[in-house]
């Protein structure tokens, strides 16, 4: 029997691989072997997701042109969803059968809490991710999934030449949110709706056509800033702020008389700006605001 630990393991290694685009072929290939040689069942698959890290790794052998890895890794997809597929007809093996008793009784608990809550309260909607060939049964995970499939699906008379599954690329980028967060709390929820807000954003098409081209990876996307995903036009806005701001700091720095007659009462030194604003009545003498080259400290000398 494999050991979850030992399939968790190659999954990371393989996982790294896939994301930093560096597929080293001997020890890829030992590790396929590896997954190969060990005997799965359905709780490993579904408790490592397994399936999901191979899968991710075939993409990445065939964009850097290593197609024996590639076939290798779907031939491995292939033979676990026969598994998944036998054990959803079958009724499963031994572990099976206790996943479906756990499960039994979360339903039977949960209805018995309906009821006493309320009586009128209508059933949730169900996600159209299928349950019998996912990797989970979490209803938040299933949900994301789905928002975000409907992010990238484009609209109805828009080819797309080469563009890839939008239901496969929606659950590689929540299972990757998921790998980094290990639960599902307000900041896994963040991080998908601005992966959400982003991909459906009407003026930032060439974000989403990228991710169904693969030209941006799930992984990629899954941890990418609210700068990086902007489009064109917002990214040349921000540089123009940016430099707008630099340059109002360099002229309040470098502007105004400099002098040394004036000392700092935060650092005590002596290296002074200053200018003469005329604040009060013609006939009153002119405020002078100084202000430290050295620390930035400003004040005002009567």
């Amino acid at each position: 029997m494999s050991s979850e630990e030992d399939v968790m393991k190659i999954g990371k290694k393989l996982k790294e691989m896939a994301s930093s685009e560096t597929v080293e072929q001997g020890p890829a290939q030992d590790m396929l072997d590896t997954l190969r040689g060990m005997k799965m069942n359905m709780k490993v698959l579904q408790k490592t997701r397994i399936g999901l890290t191979v899968n991710s790794f075939r993409k990445a052998c065939e964009t850097a042109g290593l197609d024996s890895l590639a076939k290798q890794s779907k031939a491995l997809i292939k033979d676990w969803k026969k598994l998944l597929d036998q054990g959803n007809a079958k009724g499963g093996d031994d572990d099976n059968k206790a996943l479906k008793r756990e499960d039994s009784i979360s339903s039977t608990s949960g209805e018995v809490s309906s009821r006493k809550s309320s009586t009128d309260t209508p059933p949730p909607k169900q996600s159209s991710f299928s349950l019998k060939n996912s990797d989970t049964t979490d209803s938040v995970r299933l949900k994301c999934r789905e928002m975000l499939k409907n992010a990238l699906v484009l609209p109805e008379g828009t080819p797309l030449e080469g563009a890839m599954d939008p239901e496969e690329i929606a659950i590689a980028i929540e299972d990757s949110i998921y790998t980094e967060m290990m639960n599902t709390d307000m900041k896994y929820k963040n991080r998908v709706r601005s992966r959400i807000a982003n991909l459906k954003d009407s003026k930032n098409v060439q974000l989403k056509e990228n991710v169904l081209l693969g030209n941006i990876r799930p992984e990629k996307i899954a941890v990418m800033t609210a700068e990086e995903m902007a489009n064109d036009a917002m990214k040349k806005l921000r540089e123009k702020f940016t430099k707008e701001a630099i340059n109002d700091h360099q002229m309040a720095v470098q502007t105004g008389t400099q002098t040394d007659l004036l000392k700092c009462g935060k650092c005590g030194k002596r290296r002074c700006s200053y200018n003469q604003v005329q604040t009060r009545s013609a006939d009153e003498p002119m405020t002078t605001f100084v202000f430290c080259n050295d620390c930035g400290h400003r004040w005002k000398f009567c």
